[in-house]
């Protein structure tokens, strides 16, 4: 992995921001922007993480130009290996009390920040994820996919136990420590990756995680499903499974 921007520290912050980007490059610098004036707005001492994964446009170039007073570091790599990878890669960059999962494309918007680190802090938890399903949550979502969404939650609920109702919204917020503890036992790099963190961090005693109202409004068109996706997804979903309860492989 390649810096390609790294601004020094004073000292630790609060709140590291894990950015993972895929050929963001039309959508980074106003999202770097968004955040640079949410964090500087909530007077929250942070450092922001742009890690592009394989892109092959010039999203690490267009981020590392941004001009911000938050640290902003910047990391590349080839070729593209997923967006749980990604966000493995700038965790283990992070010096933040707490670290943030956020997506690059301002389907969420930086402006939930403040209240996620607010919430962290003031009910001790260990995660706290976004959730589609919270009754206050604002979605322009397909129908299709609220049903795929909820058939899928149901199923991985039913086998892992989990007391949030949505684990694939693309903002989330750990406790350092948890972090630490969970992302080195993590194998899946895609799309069940959210779903194996989780897992490993109730598995390793790590109840404390609650979910949080959303405003989501997708920028994609039409309510296609990737059918290679999903079975992708339903396959990691049964590995993480096995690893767990057959092979007892998360308490190496």
């Amino acid at each position: 992995m390649r810096a390609v921007r790294r601004d020094p520290l004073d000292g630790p912050p609060d709140l590291s921001v894990v950015i993972p980007a895929y050929n963001q490059q039309g959508e980074i610098g106003a999202m770097l922007q968004a955040t640079e004036h949410v964090l500087a707005s909530a007077g929250i001492v942070a450092e922001v993480i742009v890690v592009s994964d394989g892109s092959t446009d010039d999203t690490a170039a267009t981020a590392a130009g941004v001009a911000t007073t938050t640290p902003l570091s910047v990391y590349e790599y080839s070729p593209n290996e997923g967006k749980g990878h990604a966000l493995t890669r700038g965790s283990q960059q992070a010096s933040g009390t707490w670290i943030a999962w956020i997506d690059a494309d301002l389907d969420l918007h930086p402006r939930h920040l403040p209240p996620f680190l607010a919430a962290c802090q003031q009910h001790d938890l260990d995660a706290l994820v976004g959730s589609k399903r919270h009754p206050r949550s604002e979605v322009d979502y397909p129908l299709k996919r609220r049903v795929y969404s909820w058939l899928y939650q149901s199923l991985i609920r039913l086998m892992f136990k989990f007391n949030v109702r949505d684990t694939q919204v693309g903002l989330k917020m750990f406790r350092r420590d948890v972090l630490d503890a969970v992302l080195p036992r993590v194998l899946v790099k895609r799309y069940a990756f959210d779903v194996e963190v989780l897992a490993i961090a109730r598995h390793l005693g790590y109840r404390r995680i609650a979910e949080y109202p959303v405003a989501l409004t997708y920028q994609f068109s039409g309510t296609g499903m990737n059918p290679m996706a999903v079975a992708q997804a339903l396959k990691d979903t049964a590995a993480i499974f096995y690893r767990m309860y057959i092979l007892r492989w998360y308490d190496r």
